[in-house]
């Protein structure tokens, strides 16, 4: 993996709320993204399993030790001798109010776990009458940003409503990041008004690649009511120009990765070292 220049994939996944039927379809678009070429590939929020239904959640999520996607995909990246992201799983944990995690993972050539980030910030929306979010109520929020080192780029590693959250970013690039990964499963309504441009900010303030796979389209529901996504899993060059856009179908999107761009850009417009004190305003 020699050189600025890195070969990735983006995976745009439509899963349900059933890991074990999701798994093998990942794995199969995986299989593809690295007999493409690809030696970094990166797969959206919620890999595992996509649910609006806290029951249904209960019943099949796995703690990060016993899940079975987190296995099948190190496993897949070992063999395949690639750098893998998965975007996030959702996972049970500890606490004692039985909130899950939604946990990023950066896998190695050999399979081995590299790092990992929990998502900070909580979709608690409502984005209309008829489409509310409470993500709190389920999952309880990461606490700490994560910059991960691989041998090609210092990795920012953020999941999807991070991304209205720019101070995040900026501390991630001023730390070292020239790619910024923002794997999620974004709302329809949100999605067409905002992912584009947030994206392309979060791009053009730090001088970053932005990485973006995303869930797509309708999700079956055994249970609960049935989510819909965006799509249109991006990659966004540091000057702010989109490199690739997955559209809304499922599959893999594939990408030529100059990291050397990243130099460029912030040599242009050297913004992330001209930071300046700031007095008020207090807060409301």
């Amino acid at each position: 993996m020699g050189g600025t220049v890195i070969e990735t994939a983006l995976l745009q996944l439509s899963v349900s709320d059933d890991p074990e039927a999701n798994l093998p379809v990942t794995l199969d678009l995986l299989d593809a993204a690295a007999a493409g070429g690809a030696r970094f590939v990166l797969t959206p929020e919620v890999t595992n399993c996509l649910s609006a239904s806290r029951s249904r959640q209960r019943a099949v999520l796995r703690h990060e030790s016993e899940d079975a996607t987190l296995a099948g995909l190190r496993d897949a990246a070992a063999r395949h001798g690639i750098w893998l992201l998965i975007g996030s799983l959702a996972l049970k944990t500890d606490d004692p109010d039985g909130r899950f995690a939604n946990r990023s993972f950066l896998i190695g050539p050999d399979g081995a776990v590299t790092a990992r980030y929990d998502k900070i910030h909580m979709f608690d929306v409502d984005v209309s009458e008829t489409e509310t979010y409470r993500e709190s109520e389920g999952f309880r929020p990461g606490e700490r940003a994560v910059l991960a080192e691989t041998p090609f780029a210092r990795i920012g590693m953020t999941v999807c409503y991070d991304v209205r959250f720019p101070h995040l970013y900026r501390r991630l690039a001023q730390a070292g990041a020239g790619l910024l990964t923002v794997p999620a499963a974004f709302s329809p309504v949100t999605g067409a008004a905002h992912w584009e441009s947030l994206l392309r900010a979060r791009a053009i303030e730090n001088g970053a690649w932005v990485l973006a796979p995303a869930q797509t389209g309708a999700h079956a529901a055994s249970a609960g009511r049935a989510r819909r996504t965006h799509g249109h899993s991006l990659v966004v060059a540091p000057w702010g120009e989109v490199v690739a856009d997955g559209g809304t179908a499922p599959g893999v999107v594939h990408a030529a990765i100059d990291l050397s761009a990243v130099a460029s850009a912030r040599g242009r417009v050297p913004s992330l070292g001209h930071d300046r004190p700031i007095a008020g305003p207090d807060p409301a």
